[in-house]
């Protein structure tokens, strides 16, 4: 298979593709993506439709206006706008997935994405018909959305958790606010947001946690996590990095040697783990106070 996604193991009612097995141009590892569905006006659940056979591009800047990409309600016909679809890699590459545009007409939309719900022999793409529209699968639900760069822990939270409720980010704010509602999921108490950024970069705090959110255009470097865990040990409190631009190498490695979990954000406003701390965070939730 090419640089580009494969073909969609998951289709919309239309038949567009909704999901897609996708190998990242910089390692070349592959990971199924299944597109977060999000409500339209109407009610209807949508998601945007991937064009499979497009290569995704790798993000190095952000600019809040192409964050964006119109998408048509086929339950209404309403032409809104949606977050671009994207894929963190383990890598620490962030790609963008293209979409077929609204332009395009229905026969040609049906030619190139035959309906198929078997995944690319070799990957481990799920079978969206068992997922149902659900988005984009949440580190808590049955089966992994990809073949992970470390190995999930068993879920062994005290009391388990409804799936996260993403919601579509706009601003800079609704970053900061979609990581103050992750926290909440997992379990911490108390989560608050200074009016004010502070000079030491803690965005979010809590009882016993404190909270970095890189909103910029630019990857966490590593100095943001050295930071972040000098203000943890200092205040006896746990701490956790939330980036919207992923996360440069030296700052995983980092990362990684002082357990300091890492997630990647999205303009869905889905959370994922980027590395083991993070992902065993999502296995076990806050611990109890």
């Amino acid at each position: 298979m090419g640089e580009g996604a494969g073909k969609g193991a998951g289709r919309s009612a239309d038949g567009w593709a909704t999901s897609a097995v996708v190998r990242c141009p910089v390692c070349h590892k592959e990971h199924a993506y299944l597109a977060t569905v999000l409500p339209c006006a109407c009610g209807a659940p949508l998601a945007p439709p991937l064009l499979t056979d497009a290569p995704p591009e790798p993000l190095t800047r952000r600019s809040w206006s192409d964050e964006w990409v119109a998408v048509r309600c086929t339950s209404c016909g309403r032409q809104d706008e949606w977050p671009r679809p994207e894929l963190g890699c383990s890598c620490g590459t962030v790609l963008r997935l293209a979409v077929r545009p609204v332009t395009a007409p229905p026969d040609t939309a049906s030619s190139d994405t035959a309906v198929s719900d078997t995944a690319v022999p070799g990957t481990d793409a799920p079978d969206a018909t068992a997922q149902g529209l659900t988005g984009r699968t949440a580190p808590d639900a049955a089966g992994p959305a990809r073949p992970p760069a470390h190995i999930p822990l068993p879920r062994t939270a005290a009391a388990p958790r409804p799936a996260f409720r993403p919601m579509a980010i706009r601003t800079a704010g609704d970053v900061v606010s979609t990581a103050a509602r992750y926290l909440k999921w997992l379990g911490f108490q108390d989560i608050v947001q200074p009016e004010r950024r502070p000079a030491s970069g803690i965005d979010l705090h809590g009882p016993g946690l404190i909270a970095t959110v890189e909103a910029t255009t630019r990857p966490a470097a590593l100095r943001d996590i050295e930071c972040l865990w000098l203000h943890g040990m200092s205040s006896a409190a746990a701490c956790v990095f939330f980036s919207l631009s992923g996360y440069a190498q030296d700052a995983r490695d980092r990362a990684d040697e002082l357990a300091v979990p890492l997630f990647a954000l999205d303009l869905t406003g889905a959370p994922q783990p980027v590395n083991g701390p993070a992902d065993e965070l999502v296995s076990t939730g806050a611990a109890p106070a």
